[in-house]
């Protein structure tokens, strides 16, 4: 059986009950334990008027860190949020598939930015935040209801803009500019070097 380049005493901890967050972590074969923080998201975002989008995901990652790292002393705890940002405009997960349609419609023909941010917390103090830039296809109002019947009310609810890159949402996009784990809310690369630098990772 394959070993893991996981150094640690424990498992790394992630601070989100995120399924694409953990399955990018494991396909990078890292040990992962999930806990849900406890963080009011939306009353955080109200509290925190006047920062910038990047600025915004590194707080609510640093919160969603901290508040596990609380819980469970002396181990190594992943926070992690991304806020989607078109012309300074912040879009959040849409209700329903009434308000995903209106999301898509407002970004069709644009480029916005997925600001993905980390932050580390208990044994390792860190943050950092990676943007990649999406412009979606300019798409009717026929596209875009195609693409909602196509793709399921759970999955258009299930994240910022009404899309999921990695499924059908590929069809509506013109171009994508940035790394694809920065895109699905947790940039690797950047995350895999911080940990080696800690001493976390064999290679």
């Amino acid at each position: 059986m394959p070993r893991s380049p996981w150094t640690g005493p424990h498992p790394l901890l992630l601070a989100s009950t995120s399924p694409t967050r953990r399955l990018l972590l494991e396909s990078a074969a890292l040990p992962v334990e999930t806990a849900a923080p406890d963080v009011d998201e939306r009353a955080l975002e109200a509290q925190s008027a006047g920062l910038s989008p990047p600025d915004l995901a590194l707080h609510l990652a640093r919160a969603k860190a901290e508040s596990v790292a609380a819980r469970f002393p002396g181990r190594l705890v992943l926070g992690a949020d991304q806020v989607l940002d078109c012309d300074g405009t912040v879009f959040h997960k849409p209700a329903d598939a009434a308000a995903a349609r209106a999301q898509l419609a407002r970004l069709s023909g644009r480029t916005h930015a997925l600001h993905s941010a980390v932050a580390l917390a208990g044994t390792v103090q860190d943050t950092f935040v990676e943007t990649a830039r999406l412009t979606l296809r300019p798409l009717d109002d026929r596209a875009i209801a195609a693409y909602v019947a196509c793709a399921g009310e759970d999955r258009v609810r299930a994240s910022v803009g009404g899309y999921q890159l990695e499924g059908p949402g590929i069809h509506l996009f013109e171009s994508v500019a940035g790394d694809h784990s920065t895109v699905l809310g947790l940039p690797l690369l950047p995350l895999l070097a911080r940990l080696r630098a800690a001493g976390y990772l064999a290679f």
